[in-house]
This record gives structure tokens, sequence and C-alpha cells, in this order.
């Protein structure tokens, strides 16, 4: 919609006007009161014819075409009136003929040189637009499908100005299109991932399910046997609800829907009782047990439970990756603000490249699958997401033998 005419028009009049007014005053103080008035007599209607033909210019804009012909219309109405006002300060000013031919020669001079750089700045301009133009169609390329486009957006201008501003602005917004294109892919894959896994360890034992009821429905075993199917049917049950129960608050935990008591928890006592928990489980494999916990340990501020929880799903795990003569180490030590627990076995050990992987569902580490072993691979996953929501961290430390997994929570004040 075209703006109101006022809008552009009145500001150049004020200042056409103006301008003639003090240039008429130079012209008085130079040559007198007949020079200042023939002064404001030639300057103040060609200004004004100039504002209502720039008015003329920029309500036609859409129709005159691209920037480098708009610049060149600009230059033409600047040197118009330039040659107009020389002309009539020649015919009604001038002392004598030389006079005269001397100021247009300079009039002509200026326009010529004045439509030259008006040029060779739109040349400038209209290159920068060009780059622009560039960098948003290698954008919409990559966001088009197909191949897509993973190289950074660089766009060359030719100064630093409001056109380099935009340069950049479009840069950074093509590497915010791509880091989100990134991990719209990684997030796909990890669903799918997921779902793949979630899938097979559903599967099976529905599998199981299946064909031990249909056993027993067709009446081919014997009574012990039937009795023995229906007590692995209840395995299979129970193992499927506590797959169903720790999904649920895997997604709850990674969203943030859920919020525990906080209080001041004793570490040595929480870890200590743990320890002497998990001691028979594993004896059962000849996996030796060993508490080391600093004297100086200052209670965590932590919800006992969850923490509890996260220990026994450390040490299950250390212990199930543990051969028989092995042996699982808990560690508890003071670290500045926070409190630093260890859980170190004499295992298989945990590749550099697989370490951040672990903490996902459905995996172990070392290219196993969890459920080679009947776990279900969430005891990781949902340990990681019990301590970032206490405000902590955890992580596979360096381990000259077997794995050492830490987490990190914050002290009570």
């Amino acid at each position: 919609m075209r703006r109101p005419r006022t809008k552009e028009t009145l500001p150049g009049v004020a200042v056409v006007l103006g301008a003639a007014f003090a240039a008429s005053v130079a012209c008085y103080l130079a040559r007198g009161a007949q020079a200042g008035w023939t002064s404001l007599a030639i300057l103040a209607p060609v200004g004004l014819l100039s504002v209502l033909g720039l008015q003329r210019f920029l309500a036609a804009r859409t129709r005159v075409g691209g920037i480098r012909r708009q610049l060149s219309i600009g230059g033409v109405i600047v040197v118009g009136q330039l040659l107009l006002a020389v002309g009539l300060f020649v015919a009604l000013m001038s002392r004598t003929p030389r006079e005269g031919l001397f100021a247009v020669i300079l009039a002509v001079y200026a326009g010529v040189v004045g439509i030259w750089c008006a040029r060779a700045i739109a040349r400038g301009v209209v290159g920068d637009i060009e780059a622009l133009r560039r960098g948003v169609e290698a954008i919409d390329a990559g966001a088009g499908g197909g191949r897509g486009r993973r190289d950074p957006i660089k766009i060359a201008t030719g100064g630093d100005d409001e056109l380099a501003l935009v340069a950049r602005e479009i840069e950074a917004m093509a590497a915010r299109l791509a880091r989100e294109e990134s991990s719209r892919a990684k997030l796909e894959a990890a669903r799918s991932e997921l779902l793949a896994a979630i899938s097979h360890d559903v599967r099976t034992p529905i599998t199981s399910l299946r064909l031990l009821s249909e056993a027993i429905d067709d009446e081919l075993v014997d009574e012990p046997t039937r009795r023995e199917y229906v007590t692995r049917i209840g395995v299979h049950v129970r193992a499927l609800g506590a797959l169903i129960d720790d999904l649920f608050e895997l997604s709850r935990l990674e969203t943030g829907d859920i919020t525990w008591t906080m209080e001041r928890v004793p570490l040595h006592d929480l870890v200590l009782e743990t320890v002497d928990a998990m001691r028979v489980h594993a004896e059962a494999g000849s996996v030796s047990m060993h508490a080391e916990l600093d004297p100086d340990l200052r209670a965590a501020h932590a919800n006992p439970e969850q923490i509890q929880r996260v220990l026994f799903n450390l040490i299950r795990n250390a212990i199930r990756h543990t051969p028989a003569d092995g042996s699982v180490t808990v560690r508890a030590q003071a670290a500045r603000d926070t409190v630093e627990v260890e859980v170190r076995d004499t295992g298989e050990g945990i590749p550099l490249l697989e370490r951040e992987r672990v903490f996902e569902a459905f995996v172990q580490g070392a290219d196993r699958a969890a459920r080679s072993d009947g776990s279900a691979g969430l005891g990781l996953a949902i340990s990681r997401a019990i301590v970032e929501a206490h405000g902590g961290h955890i992580w596979i430390d360096d381990a000259a033998v077997g794995t050492s997994v830490r987490f990190r929570l914050p002290c009570a004040s």
C-alpha cells in the first residue's frame, strides 16, 4: 500500500526551503540584497521541483526496475536540478559570459562525476544484494529435500554496512537451520533405533507367552510341566511389566514430569547400606564387593530413594559385567561443593567411543544389545536421568582395568 504523500513530501519541502533560505542569506552577505533575493527566487522553485520529481519517482519505484536503475534516475534528478539552478544563476546573475561559461562547465563536470559515483555505488550495492539472494537460494535449496545442504553458508559482501549485517544474520540463520536439521536426523535415527529395540524386547517374551499358553491350552504337557510353564509365564509377565514401567518412568524423567522431595542425604550410610544389600548378589557370581568412603564426606542435597536406585543400577550393572573372582568397588569422596560417587569393576571395560552411547536406552556397550543377557538396558539411561534431575552429572571415567562410572551431586547447604 502506498504511504501518504505528506510523510515523504513535507520533510523534503522543509529541507529545501531551509537550504534555499540559508543560501540566499549567504549571497546577501556576499553580494547584497539583490543577490540574496535572486538566489532565493532561483533555489526555492528548483528545490521544490526536485522534491516533487522525487516524490513521483518514489511512487513509481515498482515500475522502475532494479536498484542500479533507481540510483541512476536519482542521480539524473540531482544533476538536472543542479544544471537548472546553474543555468538560472548564469542567466540572472553572471557578470560576464566567460564567468557564466565557467559555471556551466563546472556544473556539467560535477554532474558527470556524480552520476558515475552513483553508478559505481549502485554496482557495489547490487553485487551485495545479489550475494544475499544467492545465499537465500542456497538455504532454500538445502531445505527443499533431496540431498539438502550441509556446507556452511558464506556470503561475501564488499562493505561493512547494513547489507553485511544482513549477510551475517543469514549465515547465522543457515547455521541454526543446519543444526536443527542435524538434530532432527539424529532424533529420528534414535527414535527408530529405540522402537526397534523395544519391539524386539517386547516381541521375544510375547512369543514365549504365546507358545507356553498354547502348549498349556492344547494339553500337550503333563501336570508338572504345566506348572513350570505357568511359572515361566509369570516371569515373562513381570518382566514385561517392569519394562513398561521403566519406559514410562524414563519418559517422565526426560520431560521433567517428576518431582521429588530433596533433603540432606548422608552418603556414608546410604552407600554402605546399598553395598551390603548387593553383596549376596555379587557373591552368587563369585564377585567381591568393597566400599571406600572419604572420612570427610559431606551430605548430598538429594532424594535418598532415587540416589539409592542409581547405586543399585550401577552396582548391578557392574556385577553383571564382572567375571568370576573379579571385584566391584564403590567409592565416595568430597569434591569442592559437590560429592562424587564411583562404581568401579574389573570387567571387560567400555571402549572410548561407546562411553556416551551406553547411557542411551537399550544399550550396554561393547556393541552388545542389552537383551543378550536378560536385562532391559534401561538402567544407565534411568540413572543418568535421575542424576541430571538432581542437577548432577554422570559419566564413564578412564580406568586401567574394567569400567569406572562416576556421578556428581551437589552438597547439602
